[in-house]
């Protein structure tokens, strides 16, 4: 049984397809620059394919994935038809989503009317819908919400202290994001500690561009750290993360700009970039060598925010069983990850140095086999977790 996961955003869609029967990946890859005057798609099997050409609009990119993935030479299947389902990613479901769900008009116009709360996001997410039951009619599809994880958070942890009816007329609370990857991570963190994931106390950390952090009291999410929108909570690539929200209204009257225009400034120029100028740790590692104090800065910012929210976690969760780093920066930068952790020993938080620097992207553990807190780093994996939600919410 093969399942075809797709993550479209305003410009883009990111695309695996799973055999679920055997648990592996058949092909993978992103189409990117959609409605430029010339785009890209990258193909993965068993070897790597790249191509530029234009894609006009979502519908051009997923005629070519499907023309890649049924190619009598490059293909992973022979036609389109061998396709049982497709699961979407879908970054806010709002009040409206609690979980996995199948598609109907509907459910389309519930992900639209959630616009309002990502709107860098759930647009795309819609057109990537609407361009799959083109190409796919007949062919069921389910939504799965990066929200959804988040919603057994308690109304302590999800309200906010702004006039109550501005959560009954607007729905103005806490959502947090990446439900998906925290899902999937502390499930795994769990097998790896040998507990059920009932019994187990675990913080979620999600590194990557867009970053959060999540407190998992018994399996179950009791905190995140992302709110409305996935622009609150710790520092990210070019994000704020969270801020006096006076400062909206600080900037806006010092530079003319609208109090949206402000907010975008703090989505796609703040965090790592907007302090040192690149969001890329790389090279923000390479300029700390050569003495760039901005670079140092940013990155000490950025690791002081971490420490914030798993200390404050901790404390919430009263006993943790472990910390799990994961996503593109969590898995891939061992400086990043040390620099989160270092000088915790008091509280049973332990790196061992050789472990953190030597991982080999299996799920393992790098504290101190003494430690009272295990860390361990788990590769994630959203399109798995969304093909499992896909095949349990149509029965397969």
């Amino acid at each position: 049984m093969k399942i075809l996961v797709i993550n479209a955003g305003s410009s883009s869609i990111k695309y695996q397809l799973l055999d679920m029967t055997t648990g592996n990946d058949l092909a993978s890859g992103i189409v990117e620059r959609i409605g430029e005057e010339m785009g890209s798609i990258s193909y993965k099997t068993d070897s790597k394919y790249t191509a530029e050409q234009p894609f006009p609009t979502h519908r051009e990119g997923m005629v070519e994935v499907i023309n890649l993935l049924t190619d009598a030479d490059k293909g992973v299947v022979k036609e389109k038809s061998e396709i049982a389902a497709i699961g979407h990613r879908i970054v806010h479901g709002g009040e409206l989503f609690f979980e996995p769900v199948e598609v109907d008009e509907k459910v389309l116009q519930g992900i639209r009317d959630c616009i309002p709360l990502a709107p860098l996001h759930n647009p795309g997410h819609v057109i990537g819908i609407e361009t799959a039951m083109e190409l796919f009619p007949g062919v069921r599809q389910v939504v799965v919400f990066d929200t959804s994880f988040h919603q057994t958070m308690e109304p302590k942890a999800y309200m906010y202290g702004v006039p109550y009816e501005y959560y009954e007329n607007w729905g103005l609370r806490r959502y947090g994001a990446h439900g998906t990857s925290h899902k999937y991570v502390a499930r795994e963190t769990a097998k790896l500690l040998g507990k059920p994931l009932e019994e187990s106390n675990i913080i979620t950390v999600h590194l990557g561009n867009g970053a959060s952090i999540s407190a998992v009291k018994n399996g179950k999410c009791y905190d995140t750290s992302m709110g409305l929108t996935p622009l609150g909570g710790i520092i990210m690539g070019t994000r704020c993360g969270d801020i006096d929200p006076a400062i909206v209204g600080f900037i806006a009257e010092r530079t003319g700009q609208s109090a949206a225009e402000v907010v975008t400034t703090l989505t796609n120029e703040s965090g790592l970039k907007g302090i040192c100028g690149s969001n890329d740790l790389r090279d923000i590692h390479a300029r700390i060598e050569e003495g760039d104090e901005k670079a140092k800065l940013a990155l000490d910012m950025a690791c002081h925010k971490v420490r914030q929210f798993i200390g404050a976690y901790a404390f919430e969760l009263g006993h943790v069983d472990a910390i799990v780093f994961t996503a593109g920066i969590g898995e891939n930068d061992e400086i990043y990850r040390e620099n989160c952790l270092s000088g915790l020993e008091n509280f049973g938080i332990t790196i061992n140095k050789e472990k953190n620097n030597n991982w080999d992207r299996t799920p393992s553990f790098i504290s101190e086999d003494d430690g009272a807190v295990k860390v361990c780093i788990i590769a994630t994996n959203e399109e798995l977790e969304i093909a499992n939600d896909t095949v349990a919410v149509l029965g397969l």
